[in-house]
């Protein structure tokens, strides 16, 4: 573990501690830090019929109106994360109540997938993260725009389309495709890191 982790660490500590205290802005430290992550996490696990923003906002609520249960000097992130995880379901879950007959087989598959791809321990999810970053560093410079002003700086698609002189459609495309090889690239490196262990 390097230091700046460490620092973090500490700093998500302290945060937690001050929010419990009363301090409730303290929290913002908590979202800064988590939000980009969060998001991008759940670009690479959830069917295109999520709305992820949607989904890191409730984890995040969800994690501040819950932090009372969360145990200090444990990983904060690994408790966020499975918070998330359960948030994704719960979004999934919705969809398929909402869906009509004809449709009701999607979701069906697509709550299995979520259900094999979550069912992880929060080590296993650090390291999907951790490939994960080392994916996205193999953006283009175009394509790492796209993801930051969806991803990091929450831009609605309609604003991305008028940066990029694409249509929505075509930025909906575009960022499928990146949510795409993202996963594709992170499947690939759990894959050989398991066969490395």
């Amino acid at each position: 573990m390097n230091q700046s982790s460490t620092c973090n660490e500490s700093s998500i500590e302290e945060a937690v501690r001050r929010t419990l205290a009363g301090d409730v802005s303290a929290f913002e430290g908590v979202v800064r830090q988590f939000e980009r992550p969060l998001r991008v996490w759940l670009a690479t696990q959830a069917p295109p019929a999520i709305d992820i923003d949607d989904v890191a906002q409730r984890t995040l609520i969800a994690a501040f109106s819950q932090l009372n249960k969360y145990q200090l000097g444990t990983n904060f992130a690994a408790w966020l994360f499975t918070i998330a995880r359960y948030q994704l379901k719960s979004e999934l879950t919705r969809i398929r109540r909402i869906a009509d007959y004809h449709t009701r087989f999607a979701p069906e598959l697509l709550q299995r997938e979520l259900e094999r791809r979550s069912n992880t321990t929060p080590e296993l999810q650090e390291l999907r993260l951790t490939q994960l970053q080392r994916c996205v560093k193999s953006l283009s410079e175009q394509e790492n725009r796209f993801v930051v002003w969806r991803y990091n700086e929450s831009m609605p698609l309609e604003q991305i389309a008028s940066k990029s002189g694409r249509s929505v459609a075509a930025v909906k495309k575009q960022l499928w495709k990146i949510r795409r090889r993202l996963q594709d690239c992170v499947e690939r490196h759990m894959a050989s890191a398991g066969e490395a262990s």
